[in-house]
């Protein structure tokens, strides 16, 4: 997890108001140095910075780093199936086919397929059962999606 592109659980407790109680022998002793190798790998990132004993870290470290890796993927995939990749922002529609289930440092991510592109949304075991098949959903604050499955009829003009 040290060298890692995308949030990391070390990232979490570097950020969290309360985080885990480490304990210091053994294993605790090799976390904390994880923590504090993290730590540098930021600081050589420019993600954080040294202020005498204490270290700063970027605001939206969590945010940053999943965009950053979320972003990588997407250019793979692009590049691997041709289709270019759109970032999926809050209030917008998510349509297409389930084509994958991607998982990265950041967590898992779903590649919707829409025939012109693809997004890569945060993943939840309600979207699996749908894989192949057409989805739909609104890309919610937080960075999850309220899903619906399956083409729904509409009445039209």
């Amino acid at each position: 997890q040290i060298g890692a592109g995308g949030a990391t659980w070390l990232d979490r407790q570097l950020v969290a108001s309360r985080p885990a109680e480490i304990g210091e022998g053994g294993f605790g002793r090799q976390v904390k140095q994880a923590l504090q190798d993290r730590t540098d790998h930021h600081v050589k990132e420019g993600l954080a910075r040294h202020e005498g004993q204490r270290v700063i870290l970027a605001r939206n470290l969590i945010d940053t780093l999943r965009d950053r890796e979320v972003n990588a993927l997407g250019a793979r995939l692009a590049a691997e199936t041709g289709l270019p990749y759109a970032k999926a922002s809050e209030g917008d529609q998510v349509a297409g086919i389930y084509r994958q289930r991607c998982s990265l440092a950041s967590g898992r991510f779903a590649m919707i397929d829409n025939g012109l592109g693809f997004h890569l949304v945060p993943w939840s075991p309600s979207v699996e059962r749908q894989l192949g098949r057409h989805v739909s959903g609104l890309a919610c604050s937080g960075g999850g999606v309220a899903w619906t499955f399956g083409k729904r009829r509409a009445l039209g003009l």
